[in-house]
């Protein structure tokens, strides 16, 4: 077994009502930032033993797919790092 950090981000899907991002998007703008797009995201590390790097992101992605995220309306991504 190896130790590895799996880092799960979880975003909304394109075309769901963002009102988080929204706001700190018009916030931005009236500091003077020029922006074209905010979206907000959650992001998890999650330290685990693994086989190898294969099964800690397939590990991380069921994690994602039975709690993390709603695929109805969230995507996410799983990287994985050697701790």
């Amino acid at each position: 077994m190896s130790a590895y950090t799996a880092t799960v981000t979880v975003r909304l899907k394109r075309g769901v009502l963002d009102p988080e991002a929204t706001t700190t998007q018009r916030a931005l703008e009236r500091l003077g930032f020029e922006l074209e797009d905010l979206r907000s995201a959650d992001q998890y590390h999650i330290d685990l033993d693994a086989a190898n790097a294969d099964a800690a992101e397939d590990r991380a992605a069921e994690m994602a797919e039975r709690l993390l995220a709603n695929p109805t309306i969230h995507d996410y991504t799983v990287e994985i790092a050697e701790r």
